[in-house]
C-alpha cells in the first residue's frame, strides 16, 4: 500500500477564503483524507504568484515538516501543529528536504537555501546561489546574522533535494540543474526554463515540465513525457474569480518517486497522477477539487499507516 502526502496552495485567492490544505490519499483503496483545510488569517499567505497555502514537506520520524510562503510548521501524526519557525531569510518558500540533522529549505526570495538544524531547532546554514555573466556561484552565509543576501529574487529558485553526489538545486530562471558538492556548486544538467521539481533519476533527470503543461523523464536510453491532466472547462470552477489570470489548469507542480518505475506528479486543479514510467497512459488520475484556482504544491510517500482521525476528503 502507498500513501500519498499532498498540500495545496490557492492562487489568486481572496482573503478570507479557505488557503488550501492537506490530503492523504491511499493509491490501493482510493480512499482519501483531508485533515487540514487551512484557512488562516494570522499568517501571510501571499507569495510569488499570488499562491496561498501550505509547500513543501519532509519528514524525520514522528515528526511532519511542512512550509508556508514565510514559515515552516512541525505537525503531530494528528496534524496538530507542534511548533513553528521562522527566520528573516526565509521568504516565498517552496520545496523543502531532510539531510542528516538538517531540514534545507528553499527561500525564493532570497535565491537560497536555509538550513534548518532540527536538534538545536535553529536556523545555522545558509548558501546563496548566485549567476554572474552566466556562470553560477554560491556564497555561504550566517542566517542568524544580518549579513545575508538581499532580496531579490533573480533566479527563483524553487526545489532542493539531497541525493548521491550532492543538494541539487533548480528554479524557474536558472534553466539548469545545480549541484553543491560542500565547496563549490555548477551546472549539473541543462534544464527547460519554468520547471519544478527537477532531480536526478534513474541516470537521468525527473521533472515538471510545467511551462510545457508535463512531467518528463529525460534518461540516457529514452526521453518521456506526459501531458499533463486537463479537465472540459465547463466542469472548471471560479475562474476568472480575482481577474488576476494567474491560476489556470494543468499547472504541474508537485513530484515524489514511488519505485524505480513509478512516480506521482501533482497539477490543477488539484490532482495527483501516478505514471508508470514504462507505460504509455498515466497508471492512475485522482481530483480533489475542480476549483482551478487551487494546485498541488508538495507531495511526498507518507511514511506511516493512514492516520485515524476526521476530515474526509
Amino acid at each position: 500500500m502507498t500513501i500519498l502526502l499532498a498540500t495545496s496552495v490557492v492562487r489568486g485567492s481572496e482573503q478570507g477564503n479557505s488557503h488550501g490544505g492537506i490530503y492523504l490519499f491511499d493509491t490501493n483503496s482510493n480512499k482519501r483524507l483531508q485533515p487540514v483545510d487551512w484557512n488562516s488569517i494570522d499568517i501571510d499567505w501571499q507569495g510569488r504568484g499570488w499562491d496561498r497555502g501550505l509547500r513543501g514537506i519532509a519528514f524525520l520520524n514522528n515528526r511532519i515538516f511542512i512550509a508556508a510562503s514565510d514559515e515552516i510548521f512541525e505537525f503531530d501524526l494528528s496534524f496538530q501543529i507542534v511548533q513553528s519557525f521562522k527566520n528573516p531569510y526565509l521568504k516565498h518558500c517552496h520545496e523543502i528536504c531532510i539531510h542528516g540533522d538538517h531540514l534545507f529549505i528553499t527561500s525564493t526570495g532570497f535565491d537560497c537555501i536555509l538550513g534548518l538544524n532540527l536538534e538545536t531547532e535553529q536556523f545555522d546554514w545558509g548558501l546563496q546561489v548566485l549567476m554572474e555573466a552566466g556562470r553560477f556561484g554560491c556564497a555561504r552565509f550566517d542566517p542568524r546574522a544580518d549579513s545575508g543576501p538581499m532580496r531579490l529574487n533573480k533566479l527563483h529558485i524553487n526545489n532542493v533535494s539531497c541525493l548521491k553526489g550532492g543538494m541539487y538545486i533548480s528554479g524557474l530562471r536558472t534553466a539548469a540543474l545545480l549541484r553543491y558538492d560542500g565547496r563549490n556548486i555548477g551546472i549539473y544538467s541543462t534544464l527547460p526554463k519554468g520547471v519544478h521539481n527537477a532531480r536526478p533519476f534513474l541516470n537521468g533527470l525527473l521533472f515538471n515540465d510545467t511551462n510545457a503543461d508535463a512531467l518528463r523523464h529525460e534518461g540516457p536510453d529514452r526521453s518521456i513525457a506526459y501531458r499533463i491532466p486537463r479537465y472540459p472547462d465547463h466542469k472548471l470552477t471560479h475562474k476568472g474569480i480575482d481577474g488576476s489570470s494567474i491560476a489556470r489548469q494543468a499547472f504541474g507542480r508537485g513530484l515524489c518517486v514511488i519505485s524505480e518505475s513509478l512516480v506521482a506528479g501533482g497539477s490543477s486543479p488539484s490532482t495527483i497522477t501516478i505514471y508508470d514510467l514504462d507505460e504509455e497512459d498515466p497508471r492512475l488520475i485522482v481530483n480533489f477539487t475542480m476549483d482551478v484556482r487551487s494546485a498541488i504544491h508538495g507531495l511526498e510517500v507518507w511514511p506511516h499507516p493512514w492516520p485515524e482521525i476526521n476530515g474526509e476528503a
